[in-house]
């Protein structure tokens, strides 16, 4: 069963998406994925069409009233509402799993389904599959573009709640993916249907290990192992290269040390931050395509004499790499060009921090709630303000750390 992304227009407002993944059966060549959306209000039966390729009546639940942009609604009441009979299809779905692996989230962090309606879901997936790997796949509110006002504090108490719950998250906004469309593929005014396929191809070199055989294979549960040093630092930069107009590609076909130097270039990145002012903890390049391991080597040796490429003094400064031979597939007559080889890097930084630190700013400009007490705010702001914080904690080389304790002696 091939690998789905939905409608990411609609996911930001009113839209949540479970993807289940089961393990690869014997003689089976891909493993099996299973899809579950849900709306928080009616959806009209032109959508339902437009999105007929992945949703049924089986794998669809359509609410009675919107969430309005508000986490305590999508959490405390229309959630409450809907949990159960998601839950229950999503047993269903499991049961008919052979071996489950775990779920793939696809959500937003500024609308009210997204927000408040994921993080009880994904509580109560906890409690109901145990230790089954949680990787989610969301939306993080844009530097400069707001789709809602109270993003912020959406935003904010979702993470909260899924910190605890979510094995990795990769983040991508807006604003980074307007700015590659623009200058990458030349389109002044991208819409979200470009958005959707750069996204796509994205998640699809992620998701390759899982579906086709390659020299590395790897499970959700590796996704954990390799990219979070603590629990709670979890949040991977995600960058894709190359990115090409049809018309670039004529004459730009990128070999395995340039679409590789690029990845650690801040234009191709998914997030707007800086990753040469943090460091590195851990880093994963995925390659797709026309790639040999011998020139992965060469391309990572000249990566590591470079002085603006950090990692943490207490982590080994090792590169993961998987190499998957199906080559990046584009949709026909789209806007980006089909290469004979790619790479998605993700990698765990200290500068992720920077973009924490722009939310709880914007946090601390405003307040607005509904039905929720304003200890709730309180607590998942000063959570936030640590989850920053270990990001500049884990920063720091063990030398400061020991100084700072025995000054504290």
């Amino acid at each position: 069963m091939t690998f789905r992304i939905i409608n990411w227009k609609t996911l930001q407002e009113k839209k949540t998406c479970i993807q289940l993944s089961s393990k690869r059966r014997e003689g089976e060549n891909m493993s099996r994925e299973r899809s579950m959306l849900t709306w928080s209000q009616p959806v009209t039966s032109y959508e339902l069409v437009h999105t007929s390729n992945f949703s049924t009546r089986n794998n669809s639940l359509m609410g009675k009233e919107d969430a309005a942009n508000n986490y305590a609604r999508g959490h405390y009441t229309i959630g409450k509402e809907q949990v159960d009979l998601v839950l229950d299809k999503i047993r269903k779905m499991a049961d008919a799993c052979t071996g489950l692996q775990g779920f793939l989230v696809f959500h937003s962090f500024g609308g009210g389904t997204g927000s408040g309606f994921t993080s009880l879901l994904m509580e109560r997936l906890s409690v109901d599959y145990g230790k089954k790997s949680k990787l989610q796949f969301t939306v993080y509110p844009a530097p400069q573009i707001c789709t809602a006002v109270v993003e912020p504090y959406n935003s904010i108490l979702t993470t909260h709640t899924t910190l605890e719950h979510s094995d990795c998250a990769f983040m991508v906004d807006n604003e980074a993916i307007y700015d590659i469309c623009r200058r990458n593929l030349g389109i002044e005014r991208p819409s979200y249907e470009n958005l959707n396929r750069m996204i796509g191809q994205i998640v699809s070199s992620i998701t390759a290990s899982l579906r086709f055989d390659g020299a590395l294979n790897v499970d959700l549960t590796e996704f954990q192992t390799n990219l979070v040093p603590y629990p709670r630092i979890h949040f991977p930069l995600v960058t894709y290269a190359p990115v090409l107009s049809v018309e670039k590609a004529y004459h730009e076909q990128l070999s395995v040390a340039e679409i590789t130097n690029a990845c650690f270039e801040p234009n191709n990145q998914m997030v707007k931050c800086d990753p040469r002012r943090g460091k590195y903890m851990a880093c994963c390049l995925l390659y797709r395509g026309d790639v040999v391991p011998k020139d992965v080597n060469a391309a990572i040796a000249t990566i590591k004499t470079k002085r603006s490429i950090q990692f943490v003094d207490w982590c080994p400064t090792g590169f993961k790499v998987g190499i998957n031979y199906q080559a990046p597939t584009v949709i026909p007559n789209g806007d980006m060009a089909p290469t004979q080889r790619a790479v998605c890097m993700i990698s765990n930084t200290t500068a992720i921090a920077e973009a924490w630190g722009r939310l709880n700013h914007k946090f601390d400009l405003m307040y607005v709630g509904e039905g929720m007490e304003e200890g709730e705010f309180s607590e998942a702001r000063e959570d936030l303000a640590a989850l920053e914080h270990d990001y500049e904690e884990v920063a720091m080389d063990s030398s400061e750390l020991d100084g700072d304790g025995e000054n504290e002696y």
